[in-house]
């Protein structure tokens, strides 16, 4: 889907029209040598979710920088727009131009916005590794990926944690970036631009995302002697039947649209209907304060005795109320907010531990 040029300064405005309509630049997400990412959101659609736009170009990039991000541009679009719909890969909502000036055009990509990355997840758990559910749940979505990618004869050619992103509202890993990616046995005869911008990073066979998902398993098992097993393992079909539970720092890691509230009914409030039905009114007022609430959830008996589930009707509004809830005083009490894998909470499969 292609859009119209629209005119940008020296540097990114606050806002700026594509596809008809009025987008805001919420902030930067991140730079590279040959592209940045910018937050962005519809304007005049308040329920719409957030994009992320990639912007290749940047002003002042000249030379080979600049050959190499028209490159990245090309290889990026063409793959993406052959590969949509598929829940592993990052959705491409459009294509447009913006122009510094006559001659210096900047190519955009418009994309969904994905939230933590693998690299994030590996930060935050580098005192102990990931857990076996995180593992299984990212190995699993990355193959589903890389078998996608080989059946539409495209290897992807960087994959790495930080290309790897979390998706709130899909529940699932999502690989990212494709601007080295080519079609198996036809390779761009651009190495010498790629190697000048991105050193050694370009890859030549399709075996090397399987080497590369193997090294990536074996930093999230952290080396622990007491989940010793071969990373090996962990890409064979018995590992993704076994029914791991995830650990509360990954309910706190990875958002989705349900919320789940700890430390905020105790016996008294369960064993009371009257009590019970006004807590759960007044815990319902609270959480529309965030958003729309589509379902609540409060069970009385185990698993997830006194336990707070909250639906949201999108993961914007579940971040928004996890971030806002946490540590407030309920009845004398902290409230701790996690997040709910929304798949297991439709299903009515509510973890009695996690641990």
């Amino acid at each position: 889907m292609a859009g119209s040029g629209c005119a940008w300064g020296a540097e990114p405005p606050r806002f700026l029209e594509a596809f008809g309509r009025l987008w805001q630049v919420q902030s930067r997400l991140g730079s590279g040598s040959s592209a940045s990412v910018y937050r962005v959101r519809c304007c005049g659609n308040p329920g719409s979710p957030p994009g992320a736009l990639k912007q290749f170009l940047p002003p002042g990039t000249t030379g080979a920088a600049a050959s190499a991000a028209e490159y990245g541009f090309r290889k990026e679009r063409a793959a993406l727009e052959q590969l949509q719909g598929h829940r592993n890969i990052v959705t491409l909502y459009g294509v447009f131009t913006i122009h510094f000036s006559p001659n210096v055009p900047s190519r955009c990509l418009l994309l969904e916005l994905l939230d933590v990355s693998v690299s994030e997840l590996l930060l935050y758990s580098s005192h102990q590794g990931c857990s076996m559910w995180m593992i299984q749940h990212c190995a699993r979505d990355v193959l589903e990926a890389l078998a996608f990618l080989h059946h539409e004869g495209y290897v992807h050619a960087d994959l790495k944690p930080r290309n790897i992103l979390w998706s709130a509202e899909n529940e699932c890993f999502k690989l990212i970036d494709f601007g080295l990616s080519f079609k198996e046995g036809n390779q761009a005869n651009s190495s010498a631009i790629i190697d000048h911008i991105f050193a050694s990073k370009a890859v030549v066979n399709a075996a090397i995302p399987a080497y590369h998902l193997r090294d990536l398993i074996k930093s999230m098992l952290h080396d622990d002697p007491s989940r010793r097993i071969p990373a090996e393992m962990a890409l064979c079909s018995p590992f993704f039947s076994i029914p791991f539970a995830p650990h509360i720092e990954d309910l706190v890691m990875l958002p989705t649209p349900v919320l789940r509230l700890l430390n905020v009914l105790d016996d008294d409030y369960l064993e009371n209907e009257e009590e019970y039905e006004d807590v759960v009114e007044d815990v319902k007022e609270e959480c529309q304060k965030y958003g729309p609430v589509v379902s609540l959830l409060v069970p009385k008996e185990n698993p997830g005795r006194g336990q707070v589930f909250v639906e949201y009707a999108n993961a914007g509004d579940s971040k928004a109320a996890q971030k806002l809830l946490t540590g407030r005083m309920f009845d004398g009490k902290f409230v701790v907010a996690t997040f709910y894998p929304l798949s297991a909470y439709r299903r009515g499969y509510l973890y009695q531990t996690l641990l």
